[in-house]
């Protein structure tokens, strides 16, 4: 997770991430006495597998490599809105991977297309971010080390 970080706060102005509640997705299902949960087991996997993956982790990682160039995205809505035409429906979500726009027949995997909202989103924090000339090189990047010195 540490090359990864490093190398995206490398080669990015702005980093867009999607502003989750890990907390409340890994909650438990188990329920009470009176209403116990469903698919209890499931959701323990599910919860397992979120947590090992260290989304939060990673965010925290790129916001002290790149500090000012992450951008936190609502994540209402980037999976059921059209990255082409910006109709947003739920029935374009046709399964977990695909989705086809109701509105112009956009077709494309819909972590793609959630993706592509997620890049439009974080684009237009771009010249905020950057803190630096309009020319040459942003202020406030990493240094690359492995870049030869000219002067």
């Amino acid at each position: 997770m540490d090359k990864t970080s490093t190398d995206l706060a490398r080669r990015f102005d702005v980093i867009g991430v999607e502003d989750l509640n890990i907390g409340g997705m890994t909650r438990s299902a188990r329920g009470t006495m009176e209403a116990p949960g469903r698919r209890v087991r499931q959701k323990a996997g599910l919860n397992r597998g979120i947590l090992a993956a260290g989304w939060g982790a990673l965010v925290r990682r790129l916001e002290h490599k790149a500090p000012g160039r992450v951008i936190k995205i609502d994540p209402r809505n980037t999976s059921r809105t059209c990255s082409a035409c910006g109709h947003v429906a739920v029935e374009s979500r046709e399964s977990q991977a695909v989705f086809t726009c109701a509105a112009c027949g956009f077709g494309v995997n819909a972590d793609v297309n959630a993706a592509m909202n997620i890049r439009d989103t974080a684009a237009g924090h771009a010249v905020a971010a950057r803190e630096g000339p309009p020319l040459g090189r942003p202020a406030n990047r990493e240094p690359q080390h492995n870049l030869p010195l000219t002067g």
